[in-house]
């Protein structure tokens, strides 16, 4: 463990830590995985998802649907994952379809599960420093496994799959991650930067040898970009996703981006 670890800590690559990860899950049971991270929310509770970063192992057909299909909004887990913090079993979404309290769209997720094979697993709600960020992972439970086979396992190793789930989730939130369906120019980047750094549009134009017109065109194309309002939340919402003073923005597979 001590030497998976160093190489989480170590890897600059998002998907050889992805590929360390799953490896060692799948020695507890946990086959597939599907892991979340939204690194900005306008307003809590009504989160954009072009503004979240996926990795999965799951089979491509399963992710089709479930994420490009976008059934993931009204899957219990997911809703479950987004307003708690810690690890929830499976087995809570089964007791809530037993009492008749889950929506059609939460019945077809379900359905969905069924016909793949995802019927058992534990999620885990990760705690984040800042009240805009929100990351889990799903852990699903190899063919064969039943719910309580998954959760006798989870009194076992839970602890531990906790720590090395957030750790996983620590060292992905703090890489600079491209989470936004249309990634910022280096220009964009650059007046973002200096605005961040106090600057005012006739600062920057000297600076970047451009007129005042060019600055507010690359302002309001990187305000599109982010998709918000003002500058102001461009410079937050770009920071937080690692978009702005790093020393390198890797090119990510995110799930949700479009083709």
């Amino acid at each position: 463990m001590l030497g998976y670890l160093e190489n989480i800590l170590l890897q600059d690559d998002i998907e050889k830590i992805w590929e360390l990860h799953c490896d060692l899950m799948a020695q507890y049971g946990f086959d597939r995985l599907i892991y979340g991270f939204m690194p900005f929310t306008s307003t809590p509770g009504h989160e954009d998802p072009a503004d979240a970063f996926v990795l999965s192992n799951h089979d491509p057909d399963y992710l089709k649907e479930f994420i490009k299909g976008n059934l993931f909004i009204h899957a219990p887990m997911v809703r479950w994952t987004t307003r708690n913090v810690g690890a929830c079993s499976w087995s809570w979404v089964q007791e809530r379809k037993r009492k008749g309290l889950l929506t059609p769209g939460e019945l077809k997720v379900l359905e969905l599960n069924q016909r793949h094979d995802v019927k058992a697993g534990v999620s885990i709600a990760f705690s984040d420093s800042s009240r805009r960020a929100k990351g889990g992972i799903g852990l699903c439970a190899e063919r064969g496994l039943s719910q309580e086979e998954v959760d006798e396992l989870w009194e076992r190793h839970g602890r531990e799959l906790i720590v090395l789930n957030s750790i996983l989730h620590l060292r992905i939130s703090t890489m600079p991650v491209m989470t936004a369906r249309r990634a910022l120019t280096d220009r964009q980047r650059q007046v973002l930067e200096w605005v961040a750094d106090g600057k005012t549009t006739a600062d920057i134009a000297t600076i970047m040898g451009l007129t005042n017109a060019t600055v507010e065109k690359h302002l309001r194309l990187a305000r599109e970009a982010l998709d918000v309002e003002t500058t102001a939340q461009a410079v937050v919402k770009a920071t937080l996703q690692k978009q702005l003073f790093s020393n390198r923005i890797p090119t990510s597979w995110n799930l949700l981006k479009e083709d």
